[in-house]
């Protein structure tokens, strides 16, 4: 059922409608109560919230906000920004280019969320309302007050559809009910950003270097979140926190800007990403980053396949195993039935090439295929690999892969000298074995990135693209549409093999189980086509961003248990009913998906 907008409105048809918030108090009341709320949250998480330190982050302190208590600071600052910003405050304007009342609703919901979260947790956790401080009280109420102002401010509202007279009591309640949803989302709509005007190239940089420090630092924190209240907390700000910067249209400037200096905010994010390990003071987070690179660096491999030339790919993990088999077997591994030790080098070659020999084996037969039939014929592939990988142990077929139980005992790389399996002092800082290996895999994302874009911006990137979009018209321009797939499919595999190499050294063991279809534990070949088409298929953020989070969120989150799939499931779901196209989307698909959004003059090649 769809719903109208009615026309822009004069101030006295508001008035003679009644409220035009969600909440029926004056304009002015509600801007002061979502504003002084936002302050006085902040003013809460110097008080102590709870009078014991058995509640994680021991909020039992004045002065000193600790834990959540820095998350609601961190809420109730926004809020109170946005709220000055809405009240016209001289030299606040730049924070709300699209308008501050939607911005102000989701920064009030963030700071109510994550406050009344963690006052239910100490609750709960301890036995009762009774292990509250006044802090904690105060947090509870002028949070919750906050969020009732912010709803209270006015909106456009749809007019509802009309109903047939004649409708049954259940047709009517689907009509209302419907209409109340749409009107949720009119109180939640933020207007079209402002244009940006240009600045200063020096000026602009140090924009993009800002951006990039606030990106790191928020990584660092979500990464070290030491336990699961705090984790759970951070998603909630973090979440509504970025809609409402996206609705304030700061996350529009942001990408106009780093569009106008897209090299230099590539390098800057390499450099951003390589300080990480110096955030850290010991090896146990550089593991969980240098794994995030590995599933990242095959989920942009995968990218090439799946969001550039169209082509549903549901065994890609194998091309990962085929490259991490093939690098272990030749690096001096005691389970490798051939007795030699290639350098990195010459390893990583042929953990490469024998993933593009395997795509392009794979790919030619099946490759005439389309749609469903392609994704079977891959499926299929993955699992043989992983079959065929248990049953070469010598019994069941060839001593190759010591079935079961894998290449064991891959030795640590060694490169120019320097290895990768010590510790290592540089500038006063310890860098341990995982701190080593992520720069390797940085260094090795960072060429995959330049042969997505070199690729994508070349002639085959837009034969793909039409591919793409149209198999049929490309034929009948005279793309030769089998050759270009298999480019696709040998390039991709490629990639993932490249990334398979060090995976090998990284985890010392090589198994088939670490390559299935689907599994709790990434890289496998759900979870790194749900990084693609989560992250945004087609770009090259997109798929980092996913990877980064389809990792990091299943490895924070099992306290879950056996609910852990089940609730990572659901917010997938959640994610893709309401942002199909990606969190970072290219804008073909942004306009596919939301035909209401303006065309854009001029598409880049691939449409990003």
């Amino acid at each position: 059922m769809t719903t109208q907008t009615t026309p822009p409105q004069s101030p006295d048809v508001h008035a003679a409608g009644g409220p035009a918030g969600l909440i029926g108090i004056p304009e002015r009341a509600a801007r002061a109560l979502a504003t002084g709320g936002g302050v006085l949250a902040v003013v809460s998480t110097f008080l102590a919230w709870t009078w014991t330190d058995e509640f994680p982050g021991d909020l039992t302190f004045y002065g000193y906000p600790g834990g959540l208590q820095v998350l609601v600071l961190i809420g109730g600052a926004l809020t109170a920004l946005f709220g000055l910003a809405a009240h016209g405050v001289k030299g606040l304007g730049w924070l709300t280019p699209a308008g501050g009342d939607a911005a102000l609703k989701l920064t009030s919901l963030a700071t109510f969320a994550t406050a009344w979260y963690t006052v239910l947790a100490i609750s709960f956790r301890l036995g009762g309302v009774v292990h509250l401080e006044p802090g904690g009280y105060l947090v509870a109420v002028v949070t919750l007050a906050g969020l009732l102002g912010a709803l209270a401010l006015p909106f456009e509202r749809p007019e509802p559809d009309p109903i047939d007279p004649e409708a049954s009591g259940g047709e009517r309640f689907r009509h209302n009910a419907a209409h109340g949803w749409h009107v949720v989302k009119a109180s939640f709509a933020a207007g079209t950003p402002r244009p940006l005007r240009r600045l200063p190239a020096s000026l602009e940089i140090l924009v993009i270097v800002g951006i990039l420090a606030v990106c790191l630092l928020v990584f660092t924190y979500g990464i070290g979140t030491e336990y699961d209240e705090l984790f759970i907390g951070f998603l909630i700000t973090a979440g509504f926190c970025f809609a409402a910067l996206h609705k304030a249209g700061l996350i529009a400037h942001a990408t106009q800007v780093t569009a106008r200096h897209q090299n230099i905010t590539i390098c800057g994010a390499f450099v951003a990403a390589a300080c990480f390990p110096f955030t850290q003071t010991d090896d146990q987070y550089a593991t969980i980053g240098v794994y995030i690179l590995i599933f990242a660096t095959v989920a942009l491999g995968l990218n090439i396949v799946v969001g550039l030339a169209g082509l549903l790919d549901l065994g890609y993990v194998a091309f990962l195993g085929v490259g991490a088999y093939a690098a272990a077997l030749v690096s001096g591994s005691p389970s490798s039935p051939f007795d030699v030790h290639f350098p990195f080098w010459a390893a990583v070659l042929v953990g490469a090439a024998a993933s593009l020999i395997f795509g392009v084996l794979i790919g030619a037969p099946t490759l005439r295929l389309r749609g469903d039939y392609l994704a079977i014929v891959t499926l299929g592939f993955g699992e043989i690999f992983r079959i065929a990988a248990n049953n070469l142990d010598g019994t069941s077929g060839p001593d190759l892969t010591n079935g079961s139980n894998g290449v064991s005992s891959v030795p640590d790389l060694e490169i120019l000298g320097f290895d990768l399996g010590v510790h290592h002092v540089v500038g006063g800082v310890t860098i341990g074995r995982f701190a080593n290996y992520f720069f390797l895999m940085l260094l090795i994302t960072a060429v995959v990135v330049l042969v997505f874009r070199r690729s994508g911006d070349s002639r085959i990137g837009r034969a793909w693209v039409a591919i793409r979009e149209d198999e049929t018209a490309a034929l009948a321009m005279g793309i030769h549409g089998f050759r270009v797939k298999l480019i696709a499919f040998a390039v991709g595999a490629t990639l993932a093999g490249l990334a398979g190499t060090v995976q090998a050294h990284v985890t010392y063991t090589v198994t088939p189980e670490q390559y299935l279809f689907a599994g709790a534990i990434p890289p496998n070949s759900a979870f790194l086509l749900a990084a693609v088409v989560l992250g945004g298929m087609g770009t090259i953020g997109g798929p980092l961003i996913g990877a980064a989070l389809l990792f990091l969120i299943p490895n924070k989150l099992q306290f879950l248990g056996n609910y852990q799939l089940f609730a990572f499931g659901l917010a997938l779901v959640l994610l893709m009913r309401f942002r199909p196209e990606g969190l970072v989307p290219n804008r073909r698909r942004q306009l596919e998906f939301h035909e209401e959004a303006a065309a854009p003059d001029v598409l880049s090649k691939t449409g990003a």
